[in-house]
């Protein structure tokens, strides 16, 4: 099937007063994951403008993919058991594809793309939709949320969670773009988007409901009317807190609340701080 065929069926299934699943969902849905596992489609894309497209259309497969499938058991004989979706099973990988796995727990569910040179250590999950450049590393206990979208050259530290959107269909997911640094027990939600070459600090957790200030230009990052924030180039982002609020109590026990603040734009020292990982590969 073409493209543009699979796109067009997807839309007019999912906007369909039938419930029902259609006779030809089966090879449909085949060939979607094909795409999304090739990288040929993935759920959100940059524009020429430095801005990113969600891919309305994609999303709508995805969860197609969780309306039509069905419970089955997965399991192996080697006593690895799981249960999942008749749609989403584990995603085949294979020597030829130039990905690294480790072995020790990782998970990466169908309908992601995987590039090759990427290196993944155990335990990590890589949801569905997600969508992961070359030669990035996901480190130990790391997450790739569903339709994540993560660039090239990537370090994902221990522990990191990038979360994903999946629904609402127009909502943007976290967007990492190429040669980002995202330190361990970090946590990056609701459609935030980390621009290249940003380092976020160990620790740091951003959502949309939590404020950024620059302070090397003395600023409160904007965020746009419906749209996300985004953490501009090369900025170095670690915790920090402000105080709670106004109120007496609030004063009384001086309670804080928590903020992120870049303290620096990436330079050579940064740098060489963050080349470690290239002695791991």
């Amino acid at each position: 099937m073409r493209l543009e065929e699979i796109r067009t069926r997807i839309e007019e299934i999912y906007h369909s007063s039938e419930k029902g699943r259609p006779e030809d969902f089966g090879e449909l849905f085949a060939a979607f994951l094909e795409l999304l596992e090739s990288g040929r489609i993935r759920a959100a894309e940059p524009e020429s403008s430095g801005t990113w497209r969600v891919n309305h259309w994609v999303k709508e497969g995805i969860l197609l993919g969780f309306r039509f499938g069905v419970m089955e058991d997965f399991s192996l004989d080697n006593g690895f058991n799981y249960f999942d979706k008749s749609t989403y099973p584990l995603r085949d990988s294979s020597l030829d594809s130039g990905i690294r796995i480790v072995p020790g727990g990782t998970s990466i569910r169908s309908g992601s793309y995987v590039a090759p040179g990427v290196v993944i250590m155990p335990p990590a999950y890589v949801n569905t939709g997600a969508w992961v450049g070359a030669d990035t590393m996901i480190d130990s206990h790391a997450l790739v949320g569903s339709c994540a979208q993560v660039g090239e050259r990537v370090h994902l530290s221990a522990a990191a969670q990038i979360g994903g959107v999946l629904e609402p269909i127009g909502a943007s997911p976290v967007v990492i773009e190429d040669d980002v640094i995202v330190g361990g027990n970090s946590g990056i939600y609701e459609g935030i988007t980390v621009k290249k070459g940003a380092v976020i600090g160990a620790g740091t957790v951003l959502t949309a409901s939590v404020p950024v200030y620059d302070l090397v230009h003395g600023e409160r990052l904007k965020v746009e009317r419906g749209q996300s924030l985004v953490i501009p180039e090369n900025a170095v982002v670690v915790p920090g807190s402000r105080p709670m609020g106004s109120s007496d109590y609030a004063v009384k026990n001086n309670l804080q609340i928590n903020c992120g603040l870049i303290i620096k734009y990436r330079d050579e020292k940064t740098d060489a701080a963050t080349a470690l990982e290239e002695l791991l590969r």
